[in-house]
């Protein structure tokens, strides 16, 4: 099944300590590019949540958004800056000095000054959030990848009918080649008759044959039709692929599309180009839907 490369989804984990709450959002690229916006003090786990979701998304440019509330008590810490209290201490006795007052050594003036205590948070071990974290994550995959599968299934619908389209005007193509000689050795014969006309000559039969053998030579597209439906039949096989298949039928049009085009050039008829200009508006409108696959 086809995977479409754009999808949104959304993982939420919640307990009694945490919620974390994940949002990915894809779009198409080319290659495989993955963003994380998250909290700094989730930074080392910053590999293992691009592991996680690249596991999974092959292709395409992913915004991921992570974050993370924490409940009950927080864990805190008070640190006394010793050397910065012992300033202040010794500043304020040689103020007193100087002011010839007396000196009052109050803690708790003291501890009011700026600077002197910070209080500091705890903060927990991430490894240990991981768990919770990659639930969340798990979670926003599986809905972003059912996003993806949906619009994908739409876009197969939509190819296979363009390929059944591509494989009629082939088999026009196919069943107006041997009428292509039929009408030139006519009207190559009707201008012979002309030129001849004048000196009461006929044409020469064998001079005809070997003017309509390099015609067919020259006009003989028999080997670009048989791979134009090799690539078609190819193109069935890979639309039914698990895997990421997006390049691969880029590549395919590619070479439908080249194929078209030496026909066009050889073909020499005008019947053919009016099919010919069906077959590129069909594989315009491919290309466009293979932008999307992953």
């Amino acid at each position: 099944m086809l995977k479409s490369m754009t999808g949104f989804g959304r993982g939420e984990y919640i307990d009694s300590s945490h919620r974390i709450i994940v949002e990915i959002k894809a779009v198409n690229h080319r290659y495989n590019e993955i963003v994380i916006r998250m909290p700094k003090s989730l930074g080392s786990l910053e590999d293992k949540i691009r592991r996680s979701i690249a596991n999974t998304i092959l292709r395409g440019r992913v915004d991921a958004f992570i974050t993370v509330d924490e409940y009950g008590e927080k864990k805190r810490t008070v640190r006394v800056d010793k050397e910065l209290a012992m300033a202040y201490h010794n500043a304020m006795r040689e103020l007193a000095g100087l002011l010839e007052i007396p000196a009052t050594d109050n803690i708790y003036h003291l501890s009011k000054y700026p600077e002197v205590f910070k209080v500091e948070e705890i903060t927990e071990d991430v490894e240990q959030l991981w768990p919770k974290l990659a639930a969340a994550i798990e979670a926003a995959v599986a809905n972003l990848m059912k996003m993806r599968e949906a619009e994908g299934a739409n876009i197969e619908h939509d190819l296979l009918e363009r390929v059944d389209k591509l494989s009629s005007y082939i088999a026009a193509v196919e069943e107006r080649a041997p009428q292509i000689l039929v009408d030139y050795r006519e009207k190559l014969l009707n201008r012979m008759r002309e030129l001849l006309a004048a000196v009461g000559a006929e044409p020469d039969e064998t001079r005809l044959l070997q003017e309509s053998a390099i015609f067919a030579d020259r006009t003989n597209f028999t080997e670009e039709i048989v791979r134009l439906k090799s690539h078609l039949s190819q193109f069935r096989a890979t639309v039914n692929s698990p895997d990421a298949v997006g390049r691969k039928l880029d590549f395919i049009v590619q070479e439908i599309n080249r194929e078209t085009n030496t026909i066009a050039s050889k073909a020499n008829d005008s019947a053919i180009a009016n099919i010919v200009v069906e077959i590129k508006s069909e594989i315009e409108k491919v290309r466009e839907q293979i932008q999307n696959i992953e």
